[in-house]
């Protein structure tokens, strides 16, 4: 992971997050991502991880709390937040009758990239993520995983300094799941932050920098894989044991 300057601030800051759907589905959460870093947040169905990315990407409107991204205060001035965000859902929203380059040009219009910037970057997008032979055929043809790499496209051709993804992996095959992680990993290696959830434990294990474990909308363990290990107690655990027995542990504290 980049370093950062001291006073550069977090790519992200929560603080006392709250959001109720009947019952609290985020309560209280308090979270810090460091800039230049790959952070995955896990949890087990109902935890509040989907919420809570969709509070940060400007979705849902929290019922109280605080959102910083790299110093911009994401309830007070959205459109700022936005701009040096992008946002993958788990579900690929794109336009079917348009061709990837014309999906992509249009995304880019939307947030005032130049033309031939917008080309250029569209170009290379298309180049990692394999879609160049796909170029001129229409989206609504594209099967589920060519979707999600057309909409992780136009999460990223306006260049945002926080990427916020949603269980980007689902429904894809291996050779699919492995082109979105190397151009993931290659945006945490130019600058670029990544928040993501994913129920594949595996790729925490080889791809996070580090790992929060999130319950019943709070935050109940963070740090590397050897800190959650030192936390557990559990010396060379996989990290589906530790996230096992956090969750465990937390549910036997109510």
């Amino acid at each position: 992971m980049p370093s950062s300057p001291a006073s550069a601030p977090p790519a992200l800051s929560i603080t006392g997050l709250r959001k109720s759907f009947g019952r609290p589905a985020v309560d209280g959460l308090d979270l810090e991502v460091r800039a230049g870093e790959f952070y995955l947040l896990l949890g087990p169905n109902g935890a509040g991880k989907t919420t809570t990315l969709r509070m940060v990407s400007g979705l849902l409107k929290p019922d109280a709390g605080a959102i910083r991204i790299f110093g911009v205060d994401a309830l007070a001035d959205p459109i700022g937040a936005k701009q040096i965000t992008g946002w993958l859902s788990d579900e690929p929203m794109i336009y079917d009758k348009l061709t990837p380059p014309e999906y992509l040009e249009f995304v880019a219009g939307l947030w005032s990239v130049p033309g031939d910037v917008a080309g250029s970057r569209s170009r290379e997008l298309l180049r990692w993520l394999g879609l160049e032979p796909h170029a001129r055929e229409r989206c609504e043809g594209f099967s589920r995983g060519m979707r999600q790499k057309v909409a992780l496209a136009g999460a990223l051709v306006h260049e945002p300094r926080l990427i916020i993804l949603d269980e980007p992996l689902t429904g894809l095959d291996a050779g699919a799941a492995r082109l979105v992680k190397d151009v993931l990993q290659e945006k945490v290696r130019g600058g670029s932050t990544v928040l993501m959830t994913t129920h594949i434990l595996e790729i925490a294990e080889r791809m996070a920098d580090r790992i929060g474990v999130i319950a019943q909308g709070r935050l109940i363990a963070e740090g590397t894989l050897a800190d959650l290990r030192a936390r557990t107690g559990r010396e060379g655990a996989t990290l589906e044991d530790m996230f096992l027995s956090l969750v465990d542990q937390d549910r036997a504290a109510e």
